[in-house]
């Protein structure tokens, strides 16, 4: 009787022991971050600007007044027959660094097409050396174009905050709300013609941005997840490439952007 007794307590104490290693087990094999990336497409709308155009050979600084500008999503194109980095296209690569906190850091991308076109534009300042105030018709028919229409391209870098709204029990769906705020260098590809003169189109860096975004994302069985966004955007670019010259301008952007994207634990295992 004292042995059943003593063989009891030793397969009870036997069985905490394992619970205890099993659940030290599980909590080693959580990880401590967790990293995830998406594409998807955006749609823009943006301030108007004035553009400082300046040409110290020509005799030439002046000013374009506040101008309108459109993007070029190119949704009406057949956009499924085009490549993916012809529309409007972004990504994101991020990580949470602290998942207790929900903290974490993201690369930022949107390549946003800017173009001005098809309008009257007051022009004043210096042109030829002589002071002018006049307006032209901005065309290119009458030679002048302007456009960032292989991208204004806004590179920012993000810190993360996530807040979870709603999740199933099983967590197989999670509903999460995230804001993020980053600073940046912009890198346009520039185009423009004044006055029928062209000048060399490249990519180059342009100045900096800033940007504040929220976002809704739906995480389906912990690894795939659709994320809507609302962003907004204000850059100073200076140094543009024109012809014999440099233009300056800055302006805010909305956006609205739809992503796809994957999700999975990473970094370091913790207890």
């Amino acid at each position: 009787m004292l042995f059943i007794c003593r063989m009891k307590k030793f397969l009870s104490i036997a069985v905490i022991v394992l619970i205890a290693n099993s659940s030290s087990i599980a909590q080693k094999k959580e990880r401590k971050g967790e990293f995830y990336f998406s594409w998807g497409y955006n749609k823009e709308w943006y301030t108007n600007s004035t553009v400082r155009v300046m040409q110290p050979e020509l005799g030439n600084d002046y000013k374009l007044m506040s101008v309108k500008a459109h993007d070029h999503p190119g949704w009406d194109e057949g956009v499924l027959s085009l490549p993916l980095t012809i529309p409007q296209y972004n990504y994101r690569i991020g990580y949470f660094f602290n998942k207790k906190k929900n903290l974490g850091f993201e690369i930022n991308f949107d390549h946003t097409k800017y173009i001005i076109a098809d309008q009257d534009v007051r022009i004043t300042g210096k042109l030829n050396n002589r002071n002018v105030d006049t307006t032209v018709r901005f065309n290119e028919a009458n030679g002048f174009e302007y456009f960032l229409n292989n991208g204004a391209n806004f590179l920012l870098f993000n810190l993360v905050k996530r807040w979870n709204y709603t999740s199933s029990h099983n967590q197989n769906f999670k509903l999460d709300a995230l804001g993020k705020v980053g600073v940046g260098p912009v890198i346009p590809h520039v185009q423009n013609t004044f006055f029928g003169k062209d000048n060399d189109p490249r990519f180059q860096f342009g100045g900096w941005n800033v940007g504040l975004e929220y976002a809704l994302r739906a995480t389906f069985y912990k690894t795939v997840y659709i994320e809507f966004a609302n962003k907004i955007d204000y850059a100073g670019y200076s140094g543009l490439s024109v012809y014999k010259g440099k233009a300056r301008q800055m302006f805010g952007t909305y956006e609205m952007i739809l992503n796809l994207g994957i999700t999975f634990p990473a970094g370091k295992k913790i207890k």
